[in-house]
């Protein structure tokens, strides 16, 4: 496992995780990911921590209304978030780590267009 950190652009939202050494990284086309290039890093909620910035996060709910998106108030930038895919763990956008951990993904395509088919594929 491998410590990282990240956050938002403006720096109100900071976090560290520990995540795997070989990380896999969810490329999803869905309506939302695909307008803001996420790439989701599965993070369990016991290997996250939200270091500052809980007061700067806004929610988003849509569709569902499972997934609950967080941004920060003041740039906008969605560093992490809770996924309707994975109830247990918290998505990290890879784009909001910050530079230098040395880690390369792998990058997996997940059909969010057709959700439900796409989450039996994930197991």
């Amino acid at each position: 496992m491998v410590r990282v950190t990240g956050g938002c652009h403006c720096g109100a939202v900071r976090f560290r995780a520990e995540v795997d050494a070989a990380p896999e990284v969810l490329e999803c086309n869905c309506s939302i990911c695909r307008h803001v290039g996420l790439l989701h890093l599965i993070v369990p909620h016991g290997a996250f921590e939200l270091l500052s910035g809980r007061e700067a996060l806004a929610s988003y709910r849509f569709g569902t209304g499972a997934a609950e998106h967080l941004f920060c108030r003041t740039c906008g930038v969605k560093s992490f978030y809770q996924p309707r895919s994975h109830p247990a763990a918290w998505s990290v956008n890879w784009r909001s780590l910050d530079d230098g951990h040395g880690l390369t993904p792998t990058i997996r395509r997940f059909d969010g267009r057709n959700w439900e088919a796409a989450r039996d594929e994930l197991g």
